[in-house]
């Protein structure tokens, strides 16, 4: 019988060595592994492979995007292709209990009696509370060219009852198919899982005057060429021939004074992206006085506490894929605060 497990079930803290390592094995066709272990894996275990999270190549500090679209939910969950037949008989043979789906857990008894004597089960979609006849399997379908599928739940939705829409126990698929399903992978919902994989740089902007900017003359803000480029994600499922490959592009700067005695440059505080990739102007000796086309000009001095001045940079994401596929995901923000020390002067030489 099934014993059902929530999000803290076994391997539930995900890790990009698992996904892109995987668990080896010479007659794995997906990268999986055919041992009881990689059976009991379940959750957000999945073999989705990623190349160039972005950032890698540079010493500078990078994050992750934070989307603007606060209605914007990416799939929670999306079925695999996880054994092939010699595969599963090798792992329920090692007498281990394992996974039928990302949520259910069951004794050795499921496998033998489901996948190698041919008796029907049921699925479970929790959500509806339906139930459906799984027909049962002959010796792990050994012989026939394929893979048996199961459900991944997306990272931060272990215990997200969206989660469990996908409720099939572990099926077959004939090799060079995806499932008719609804929750089958597409290159859109493998774009969707890249997003949460790309790595952009911090968001440290120059500022001038560096140390301490002065009451009622303007603090220029800038970014330096090069420093942002459009960073490019490409997921993969092994064995299905889907990809997608996600690019966020730079397309502008946000500062917020951390003060509301402050006025920004422009008056939006958002700073457009220039041609050359660099943000805003570098400040030079004799423009003190002048109006930066990407600054703050604070109206009150600092007292013993700085302000911090909070400074985004948004990214505008697309994405293609496998066959011809393409679209756009929301926009991603990365945001970091810097102390700024005001003063206050009569006059100033700049």
């Amino acid at each position: 019988m099934s014993s059902l497990v929530g999000g803290a079930a076994v391997n539930s803290a995900f890790a990009i060595d698992d996904i892109e390592r995987g668990a080896g094995g010479s007659d794995d066709p997906v990268g999986g592994g055919a041992d009881g272990e990689n059976l009991m894996a379940s959750v957000s275990h999945s073999k989705i492979v990623i190349k160039g999270a972005g950032g890698e190549q540079s010493k500078v500090r990078t994050g992750a995007l934070a989307s603007v679209d606060p209605n914007w939910v990416p799939p929670a969950c999306w079925y695999e292709p996880v054994f092939s037949p010699k595969q599963l008989k090798s792992a329920v043979e090692s007498g281990r209990g394992g996974y039928v789906n990302a949520h259910e857990w069951w004794s050795n008894g499921i496998f033998v009696d489901h996948y190698d004597k041919g008796e029907p089960d049921e699925d479970l979609n929790v959500n509806t509370g339906r139930r459906s006849t799984a027909k049962g399997y002959k010796n792990y379908n050994v012989g026939k060219d394929g893979m048996f599928w199961r459900s991944v739940v997306a990272k931060g939705h272990d215990f997200d009852r969206k989660a469990w829409d996908c409720g099939r126990i572990m099926f077959w698929q004939d090799a060079g198919t995806v499932p008719d399903d609804k929750h089958a992978p597409t290159p859109e919902v493998l774009a969707s899982y890249a997003y949460d994989k790309i790595r952009v740089p911090d968001t440290e902007v120059e500022l001038n005057p560096k140390a301490r900017s002065t009451v009622n003359l303007p603090t220029w803000a800038w970014l330096d060429k090069g420093k942002f480029k459009d960073v490019k994600v490409r997921a993969e499922l092994p064995g299905t021939g889907l990809w997608a490959e996600t690019t966020a592009k730079p397309v502008g700067l946000h500062l917020e004074p951390g003060t509301k005695d402050a006025e920004l440059h422009p008056g939006s505080g958002e700073c457009a992206i220039n041609g050359d990739g660099s943000i805003g102007t570098p400040y030079t000796k004799g423009q003190g006085s002048k109006t930066p086309p990407c600054g703050i000009t604070y109206l009150r001095a600092t007292s013993g506490k700085p302000y911090a001045m909070k400074a985004s940079v948004t990214w505008e994401v697309s994405w293609e894929g496998s066959g011809g596929a393409k679209g756009d995901l929301p926009n991603g923000t990365f945001e970091t605060t810097q102390d700024v020390n005001v003063q206050e002067l009569q006059a100033v030489d700049r």
